[in-house]
């Protein structure tokens, strides 16, 4: 489905911070579009709950972002992709992208000559859900899924090239390639673009020559194939407008580490699930 007005309103949904990579990625690539930012901040984690609440609190922000004008919502969490988006998909009344379908499609094109498996690197609950392989397998690719559950707190903490994220992340590394010898590296979680270079150099010294894929970045490229030329070639600066469900204060905070981008304000909304 194509937009079709000048200048869209892109809405974009988070259980946290983790999102505004995405964000981030989608300025970068539609800089003529106006954004809507909503993080579920008061219910984070969505990993520990059930598919059908996942999908309620996913449902109610999406309505959310469409009350306040997103003519297409990014579902910019993996878990709700994974178990809220099949469900919403064919409910909604805007086009609905999430952000593992994308990753799976940027892997297959970064492998096209090559053999061997996707290495995803994800939280406990993304890997628990295996949604990363089934996308994979839809596509004919051979996964390993590794879980890293300190990466999310270490790069929240703002240890992104520090040397002891890096020795964390080179054991996660070594273990997942014990036995396998992966075609490339997909980034399962949104908060792991930001140590990115990081990620890049250790895979570079453990398994060489090998791409590393941001879902966030495959994501915006999903959505910015959807978009009218206008959003590509704006030249006015994009209107921004950030909700959070708590601590609007440490939204802020931690945000703009995320984004690379001042957030002026921040509005505080209660979902009504």
């Amino acid at each position: 489905m194509q937009l079709n007005e000048k200048r869209p309103t892109i809405g974009v949904f988070d259980s946290g911070f983790g999102g505004l990579t995405v964000l981030r990625a989608l300025l970068d690539h539609l800089p003529g579009a106006d954004y809507l930012y909503l993080g579920d901040t008061a219910r984070l984690p969505y990993g520990s709950k059930s598919p059908e609440t996942v999908t309620r609190y996913t449902a109610a922000a999406v309505r959310t972002l469409v009350e306040h004008g997103a003519q297409l919502v990014v579902i910019a969490c993996n878990t709700a992709s994974a178990l809220a988006l099949p469900h919403l998909q064919h409910q909604s009344t805007v086009p609905l992208v999430g952000v593992i379908q994308p990753g799976a499609q940027a892997a297959e094109m970064a492998t096209t000559d090559s053999r061997g498996p996707i290495l995803v690197l994800a939280t406990e609950a993304t890997v628990a859900s295996h949604a990363y392989q089934h996308e994979c397998a839809q596509l004919g690719l051979i996964t390993i899924e590794k879980a890293c559950p300190l990466l999310v707190p270490l790069v929240e903490e703002g240890w992104t090239d520090h040397p002891v994220t890096r020795q964390v992340a080179e054991i996660y590394l070594n273990e997942a390639i014990a036995t396998t010898q992966p075609a490339a590296v997909l980034l399962g979680c949104t908060h792991y673009p930001l140590i990115r270079p990081l990620l890049e150099r250790s895979t570079e010294t453990l398994l060489g020559p090998v791409p590393v894929i941001d879902s966030a970045e495959a994501t915006a490229l999903q959505v910015w194939a959807m978009r009218p030329q206008a959003a590509v070639a704006g030249v006015a600066k994009p209107n921004i407008q950030f909700f959070a469900t708590d601590s609007p204060q440490k939204f802020q905070r931690l945000g703009q580490r995320f984004l690379a981008h001042s957030i002026d304000a921040v509005t505080l909304v209660d979902l009504d699930t």
